[in-house]
C-alpha cells in the first residue's frame, strides 16, 4: 500500500544512498513531525550524535520561524564540537518550508554544506 509515510521512507533511502556522512563532514539529519521540528549532527562511521536540537523549548513564533532557530542553536553546538562541514539529509521531506527554514538557519549561525 503506497500512503504517505511509506512514500517517504522510500525517498529518504534514496537520499541516504547518494550522501555519506564521514567523520570530517558528519550528516546533518532532519525530523518533521506535525508539531516539533528535530536535527542532529551524526558521524556515520562510529554512529555517534554530535550535536542535536529541536523546537520543543522554543516558543516564540510560528513553526517556521522556530525551525529557523534550532538550525541556528545547531550550528552553535556544532561548532563547539568544531564541526564547520556537514552532509544535508532532509530525509525524504520536500526542500521547502519549515526544512529550509532550518537550513537557512544552520547556514546562517556558521555551518558549511
Amino acid at each position: 500500500m503506497k500512503n504517505k509515510r511509506n512514500l517517504r521512507i522510500r525517498r529518504q533511502r534514496r537520499v541516504r544512498a547518494k550522501i555519506q556522512g564521514v567523520t570530517k563532514i558528519p550528516r546533518l539529519c532532519v525530523f518533521r513531525s506535525l508539531k516539533y521540528i528535530y536535527a542532529q549532527i551524526i558521524d556515520e562511521q562510529t554512529g555517534k550524535v554530535l550535536a542535536a536540537a529541536d523546537d520543543r523549548q522554543i516558543k516564540k513564533g510560528n513553526k517556521t520561524e522556530r525551525a529557523q532557530a534550532v538550525g541556528s542553536v545547531l550550528a552553535e553546538k556544532a561548532l563547539a564540537k568544531k564541526v564547520k562541514k556537514v552532509v544535508f539529509d532532509r530525509a525524504g521531506y520536500q526542500y521547502h518550508g519549515r526544512v529550509k527554514s532550518l537550513a537557512d538557519g544552520a547556514r546562517a549561525g556558521g555551518l558549511e554544506f
